[in-house]
């Protein structure tokens, strides 16, 4: 049995990195343009490759250790770790942005590396603690949504996401063909006001109405107002501005994964409106070390969708899930190229069907 943690997740903790680095790298002559871009050369050029370079693993938790490591509280504060990270560099690059001159381009560089950060770090480790018992947890996944102005997530995930996976019913489930830049936008609109539909039903079946106190999607979206008053008053309106801005790109950044997690697949239609239960054969999965460290095996996702409350130190591979050929670093940048990305997938998500789910 494992008696150290693998500390391979503090790998996590390299993105947050990323963008103080930008910084200092202006104190060395790099051209304040270029260093706000370089947490997305990083993210998208050296993490790939080295992602490469390390390789897969497909080793899964024995089962006589599983519930030793569900249990292990080092894995949860990491994940705990992420809230006050995130929101002392929010807080930190969105100064930066408004107090330091710069050109356009870098203004857009900042812009679109928070952004793209918040999804990776804010919204992915959210996306960990909502699917948890208790109220601690689940709380800590609604500030750090609140954080990305994305609350919607929380309702929705768990209650149509979840449910409707790899179904016509599902907004985040991409269609086969669909390119990437179709799929974002629709998926952000619909999400948002599926959560709305949600909550609202939640409350009806109590008697309440939608504006009401317990409405949990006011209390998250009331936090994300705060946070942009409270930016906008300690470095005025642009300030809140770059957090709204932000939270636009973190929310697009989470719908191009969640393209990539489940484009072409789909479950049986077993009756009119009913389908099979959802297994490790309906979503993508990819076993490439260093990028599952960075995500908190997120792209273990077949497993997840297949047991959901299941931590993610304990995630497991299955032979039989369709598998992506590079990790998500890798496909994020495939699928914004729809020829490459249907040159690439396609022909897997056919083979796929047609040996496990036709």
């Amino acid at each position: 049995m494992r008696k150290t943690p693998d500390f391979g997740y503090l790998c996590v903790f390299i993105v947050p990195a990323l963008l103080p680095a930008a910084a200092w790298l202006t104190r060395w002559g790099v051209a304040p343009a270029w260093a706000a871009w370089f947490p997305m050369l990083f993210l998208f050029g050296a993490v790939p490759l080295a992602d490469w370079l390390l390789g897969p693993s497909r080793q899964n938790p024995q089962e006589a250790e599983v519930s030793t490591l569900e249990q292990s509280r080092i894995y949860r504060w990491l994940t705990w770790l992420v809230l006050p990270v995130w929101l002392g560099l929010l807080a930190w690059v969105t100064h930066y942005w408004t107090s330091t001159p710069m050109s356009l381009s870098a203004q857009i560089g900042w812009l679109v590396s928070t952004g793209i950060i918040g999804g990776v770090l804010a919204i992915n480790t959210a996306h960990e603690l909502i699917h948890k018992d208790g109220r601690l947890e689940p709380a800590f996944g609604g500030v750090l949504l609140a954080s990305v102005c994305y609350a919607g997530f929380k309702v929705e995930h768990l209650r149509g996401h979840h449910v409707h996976v790899s179904t016509p019913q599902d907004t985040s489930s991409a269609r086969y063909g669909e390119i990437v830049y179709g799929f974002v936008p629709r998926a952000m609109v619909r999400n948002f006001r599926n959560a709305w539909g949600l909550e609202a039903k939640r409350l009806k079946q109590r008697g309440l109405p939608v504006l009401h106190w317990r409405n949990e999607l006011l209390i998250w979206y009331s936090l994300s107002l705060l946070f942009a008053l409270a930016a906008g008053w300690a470095w005025g309106w642009q300030a809140g501005a770059f957090f709204v801005m932000q939270g636009v790109i973190a929310g697009a950044t989470l719908e191009i994964i969640n393209y990539i997690e489940h484009y072409g697949l789909h479950r049986r239609e077993i009756g009119e409106g009913r389908y099979e239960r959802v297994d490790h054969r309906h979503s993508w999965n990819s076993n490439y070390r260093l990028t599952n460290w960075m995500l908190f095996q997120l792209q273990r996702h077949a497993d997840h969708h297949a047991n959901a409350r299941r931590r993610y130190q304990v995630l497991r591979h299955f032979d039989d899930s369709p598998q992506l050929p590079a990790g998500y670093a890798t496909m994020f940048v495939v699928a914004l190229m729809p020829p490459l990305w249907k040159r690439v997938i396609d022909p897997r998500v056919r083979r796929h069907l047609a040996e496990h789910l036709n």
